[in-house]
């Protein structure tokens, strides 16, 4: 009975987060659950263990899920960018366009959809009993609606620029709002008046040229007092607009549920406050050029998550600190999203959720199992920070992948395993590619209008090339190993390799149908522009006057064209077989990718998260 009681369980749990990953696509096309979601399962999985077979003749996974579940639970994501999102019980509301979506906050699902605003909705925040919700916008209005129903109760006007945060006080008589016009409205909410406008000063220019009044925030056990936030200045108010403390540094700011603590972050420093005496209950910091953007609190009170941004390599991370102790312990570091986080809260104790500026929502789970190794060998560590280029080089049986790190790993095809792990200087968000050329294993990355040529294992620059132009849209080695192609808005320019001479240019007449990314296919190069099709050229000759211009796609298995997506899409899209028309969808965890290499027959990627995804199709075509 024990044991039985065990498999069950772990059965269930199992059961829950494979639904809760793939829960869009299960509930798209319910006949795909085993083609498409099974195989996606952690191989320490009772899933996985169980359906093994059922699976094992459809599409191999040669390297991907982790031995456990991982953190991220959940990922939805949106047609545009969610500029707020806020939480009560088991509800999100996110602002999203002129529209605000209503969320299932266990299964993403969405519920409802909120229609009125005109412009983006870009602040919203839920009354303290989840009855009414209020939104700012761009359109400079200030909208009040009814959950129950979903209709609007009040429109208040009168700001002059976009409303950019909102708040409604403990006993719903008061809304108060910042805006980019630099002032703070309080608006009665019977009424629909406005009773006081606070006009901030200038403050310093360079800070205060871009946000205005960012963020306001009610104390949650007191009407009469609220918080404010420009300019870099934390100031704290009355609601008949009288300042009641002195001002003090501050970005962003976060009241505890019971209202007795507040998190207050400036820069790379992170206090927790008690409310009432002002005491510091604790305080951590971040590295150094790690800015905080965004803070929140677990509901009992025990946790604080701050979304951070690295100023030098661009990386978007979420911490969760414990600060029960006297001294706090960093109990998660979330490697979130490609691009900025633009909202965090808490959903309970044990769940958190981000909004980022790459359209996508995502639930992580707090406490689940670390499975990275605890060894010291950097071959056997797998990545941690974002991959910045993935190379498939099936006739070698191997791929390569480079990370912000700097990072270069060679992984065997038929395994999934490193075989060798090199540090080089490639760091950051720089363009880079890596490629194994006559047993030489070579990289390339372009920073500050230099293209850097290095031996990997030797540890050695060979080349140094100048680019014409600061802004470079894409960088690649040619298939054949003999050119460094670089494509800048209108023009590919090829130099190369092993001598940094030029080779030639070719101009691209559709750039301005951006964005495009390359494609390398042997000494051909191919780019997708959007609505007007794909179109390559042939660099496998001596010159730029002999430059081969293809019209026509490419004679090749590509499903919609993957390869080099970095730049233009990073959702990868089915994969088709051309003669049966069957369709492998990868799971949602594994669409969002920062680069793709696919061959007809294996198909690798790599990830914000670090992970290297290494899939084998050829069950898939020979089925």
């Amino acid at each position: 009975m024990i044991v039985q009681a065990g498999i069950s369980c772990q059965w269930t749990a199992d059961s829950q987060r494979l639904i809760l990953e793939d829960f869009d696509m299960i509930c798209a096309s319910p006949s795909h659950i085993y083609s498409s979601a099974l195989q996606f399962s952690p191989p320490s999985s009772w899933l996985h263990q169980h359906y093994n077979a059922e699976y094992s003749q459809d599409i191999k996974v040669v390297k991907g899920p982790s031995a456990g579940w991982g953190t991220c639970f959940r990922t939805v994501l949106l047609d545009r960018i969610p500029w707020d999102l806020v939480c009560w019980e088991d509800t999100i509301a996110v602002g999203l366009g002129v529209h605000i979506i209503i969320l299932d906050a266990i299964t993403g699902s969405q519920m409802t959809v909120f229609s009125g605003h005109t412009a983006d909705v870009l602040s919203l925040t839920f009354s303290k009993d989840g009855t009414l919700l209020a939104s700012g916008s761009a359109d400079n209005t200030i909208k009040l609606w009814d959950m129950q129903t979903g209709g609007v109760v009040k429109t208040f006007q009168g700001h002059t620029g976009s409303v950019k945060s909102v708040s409604i006080s403990v006993d719903c008589t008061t809304i108060a709002s910042g805006s980019s016009d630099k002032t703070i409205g309080l608006w009665n909410i019977q009424t629909g008046e406005c009773h006081c406008i606070i006009q901030q000063e200038s403050g310093d220019w360079i800070i205060q040229q871009e946000i205005g009044v960012h963020s306001i925030h009610f104390f949650p056990l007191d009407p009469q007092h609220f918080i404010s936030i420009s300019n870099g200045k934390v100031q704290e108010w009355n609601i008949d607009g009288h300042k009641i403390a002195p001002e003090y540094d501050g970005f962003c700011v976060a009241f505890s549920f019971d209202g007795s603590k507040f998190v207050l972050c400036y820069r790379t420093v992170v206090q927790v406050q008690s409310s009432d005496s002002r005491a510091v209950v604790a305080e951590f910091h971040t590295e150094k050029n790690i800015y905080i953007q965004h803070c929140c609190f677990s509901p009992d009170g025990r946790l604080v998550a701050t979304a951070v941004h690295h100023a030098i390599s661009g990386h978007q991370a979420i911490y969760v600190w414990d600060i029960t102790n006297s001294e706090p312990c960093l109990l998660e570091t979330f490697n979130a999203h490609v691009y900025s986080i633009t909202s965090l809260v808490f959903s309970s104790p044990t769940s958190l959720i981000s909004a980022s500026s790459d359209q996508s929502v995502k639930f992580w789970q707090i406490g689940a199992p670390s499975t990275s190794p605890d060894v010291t060998d950097l071959k056997s560590i797998p990545h941690t920070s974002p991959i910045k280029s993935i190379t498939l080089q099936a006739k070698d049986g191997i791929a390569i992948s480079s990370d912000s790190d700097g990072v270069v790993r060679i992984w065997d095809l038929s395994t999934g395993l490193c075989k060798a792990s090199f540090q080089t200087p490639a760091k950051g968000t720089c363009l880079r590619d890596v490629q194994l050329i006559d047993s030489r294993l070579i990289l390339v990355w372009c920073v500050d209008r230099q293209i850097h040529v290095w031996d990997v294992e030797k540890g050695e620059l060979l080349q140094m090339i100048d680019v014409p132009r600061w802004s470079v849209d894409d960088l690649r080695i040619s298939g054949d190993g003999s050119k460094v192609l670089c494509m800048q808005w209108e023009f590919i320019h090829a130099w190369y390799i092993w001598t940094g001479e030029v080779m030639g240019k070719v101009e691209l007449h559709n750039c301005k149908y951006a964005d495009t990314f390359l494609t390398i296919d042997g000494s051909k190069v191919w780019v997708n522009f959007p609505n007007q099709g794909i179109e390559g050229w042939d660099f496998g000759v001596p010159d730029s006057s002999s430059i081969e211009h293809y019209r026509e796609p490419p004679d090749r298995p590509y499903p919609d064209f993957i390869g080099g997506i970095r730049r233009g899409r990073s959702f990868l899209p089915g994969i088709v077989d051309t003669v049966t028309g069957r369709v492998f969808q990868l799971s949602l965890r594994y669409t969002q990718a920062t680069d793709a290499q696919w061959d007809g027959r294996y198909l690798v990627a790599g990830y914000d998260s670090g992970e290297v995804l290494i899939l084998d199709c050829d069950c898939l075509f020979s089925c």
